[in-house]
């Protein structure tokens, strides 16, 4: 074996060998590392106090969350502890907040809990935290790829700060793969890395750090073995890329910026009509490997938003398709995600609802509200009637038609239309009947 093929073989990730020592190492997410900013003051260890304040990562994959935690730990000089949320458990949690106690109490050492994908904590296991937090015997930090709004509790949102990572640049991606073939962390210099070849590695990162040198140490491995016995190391070339990389992640992920634009431009084909552009990008998904659950949610959303009252039934199938795929699972479940995907594509479309409720909520936020009508008031509570709650209220099932003239927007917004139906599918109809509805209602 060559001295590279040994370079090469049987060792810790390049990813894990190369995340930087310091901050100083860390490539991108310069607006985190300003002077003065959390994550510095975090990482001095001047200020290497037990009070520093947790904070929450929030990006995508790759942008170096981990990295800037051990960077934070190690700069600092504090203790490091890591916790996966997919393995730990509440009693890991109280297990590190004990011995952080113990190691604050007996050696005056602060420690520091890094709780990567916080996001898959069950509310009960993140309520273990907030003690440790509260309480100032760890300093969290916790990384997500998702939107802490949505999936972190408050109370530990409101004791963190929330930073948000960006994907990192193709010149960041370029530093870092340049490092690693040099470094002697990295690849030492045991391959050389064509121009073309750096090139594919950047632009198949798509923002991914851990991506990128993953990359590289199989394009590395690839090169190696097809080498000679020549003494000079061998270059790795753009094929050897495109041999190493698996041809799934090279089309999407699920993660960056890609996984955005797929799922935009399939809701957006769905939106205008075109069946087989919506297959197309369905058939990306799928095969990258996308959570189907998280297209079903999608589908159902484009049936109420762009389908709408057009066509009531949109909706229904929808969520058929979701429950369908959540029951048989998958590869099966790429039928009924077709299905639906087909019929709201080319089904009659209408955003009236949508757009209604929209216009309806940016009223409330602009203070038009008003109160209640007194007829409509809720008059079943003991002293009700006497504040009048109720008084002149009609029955519209007293009615012939089910429908009798009375007012029931506040006055304050009375004659404000937030549903105006379009002539298009089912909401032809209701737009004929709504017609009718408004003027028995207005004939007051």
């Amino acid at each position: 074996m060559t001295s590279a093929a040994a370079l090469l073989s049987g060792q810790t990730p390049l990813a894990v060998r190369m995340r930087p020592i310091s901050l100083a190492e860390v490539a991108g997410q310069k607006h985190l590392l300003r002077a003065g900013s959390p994550i510095v003051a975090l990482a001095d260890p001047a200020a290497a106090s037990p009070g520093a304040v947790s904070i929450i990562l929030w990006g995508p994959p790759g942008t170096g969350k981990t990295t800037l935690a051990q960077a934070i730990a190690r700069s600092s000089g504090r203790r490091f502890v890591e916790l996966s949320a997919i393995t730990a458990g509440v009693k890991d949690v109280r297990e590190v907040m004990q011995e952080a106690i113990t190691q604050r109490d007996l050696y005056g050492q602060t420690t520091i809990l890094f709780l990567d994908e916080i996001h898959r904590f069950t509310k009960a296991q993140q309520d273990a935290l907030l003690p440790g937090v509260e309480n100032g015997w760890v300093i969290l930090i916790a990384a997500t790829t998702e939107n802490p709004s949505f999936s972190v509790i408050s109370p530990l949102l409101s004791r963190s700060l929330l930073l948000t990572l960006q994907p990192l640049t193709d010149d960041d991606i370029g530093l870092l793969v340049d490092r690693a073939v040099t470094d002697a962390r990295g690849l030492n210099g045991a391959v050389t890395l064509a121009d073309e070849a750096r090139s594919s590695l950047i632009r198949l990162a798509s923002g991914d750090a851990r991506r990128a040198l993953t990359g590289l140490e199989a394009a590395a491995a690839v090169a190696t073995s097809n080498a000679g016995d020549d003494e000079k190391p061998p270059a790795v070339t753009a094929d050897d890329v495109a041999q190493a990389v698996d041809k799934a992640l090279l089309r999407y992920d699920r993660q960056g910026d890609e996984h955005y634009d797929v799922i935009s431009a399939f809701i957006k084909s769905i939106r205008g009509s075109d069946p087989d552009a919506a297959l197309h990008y369905l058939a990306r998904m799928i095969e990258a490997g996308e959570d189907p659950r998280f297209i079903a949610r999608r589908l159902v959303i484009s049936a109420s938003e762009d389908v709408g009252l057009a066509d009531p039934q949109a909706l229904s199938i929808a969520v058929a398709a979701a429950d369908a795929v959540a029951f048989i699972g998958m590869p099966e479940g790429r039928i009924p995600l077709a299905e639906a995907t087909v019929y709201l594509a080319t089904t009659a479309k209408s955003n009236a609802a949508y757009a209604g409720i929209n216009a309806a909520i940016a009223d409330i936020r602009a203070g038009g509200f008003g109160r209640v009508p007194v007829h409509l008031r809720d008059a079943h509570y003991p002293g009700a009637k006497r504040l009048g709650h109720g008084r002149g209220y009609v029955y519209p099932h007293d009615s012939e038609f089910g429908i009798l003239p009375q007012q029931y927007l506040p006055e304050e917004l009375e004659g404000r239309r937030y549903y105006e139906p379009k002539n298009l599918g089912a909401e032809r109809d209701i737009s004929a009947r709504l017609e009718k509805i408004r003027r028995i209602l207005d004939d007051r």
